[in-house]
């Protein structure tokens, strides 16, 4: 079953650059990772602080791998004192 991952990371005041920066890198690792469907990078039209992670696994374990990896634990070490909020990492299902 595929896992659909939808994350949301807010920037802290004049953080904005450094957090796009700090999720941009990690997306090229990400796509090259077994088990990674897609994975894309968003920023909102209203909020330019406001930033968005979509990505699809394979499976749970597949997104379990990828959160322990070099790369991916490297980036929230780096967003954790970027962002104004506890990380907020989603894990859904395709309902239509």
């Amino acid at each position: 079953m595929a896992l659909f991952i939808v994350a949301r990371f807010h920037a802290r005041p004049s953080c904005e650059e450094s957090l796009r920066l700090a999720l941009s890198a990690n997306i090229e690792p990400t796509r090259a990772e077994p088990g990674c469907r897609f994975i894309h990078l968003f920023r909102s039209l209203r909020d330019p602080a406001l930033f968005f992670i979509h990505s699809e696994f394979d499976s749970v374990e597949a997104f379990e791998l990828h959160a322990e990896l070099p790369h991916t634990r490297k980036m929230l070490g780096l967003v954790d004192d970027l962002i104004d909020h506890p990380l907020d990492v989603n894990r859904t299902e395709k309902l239509a």
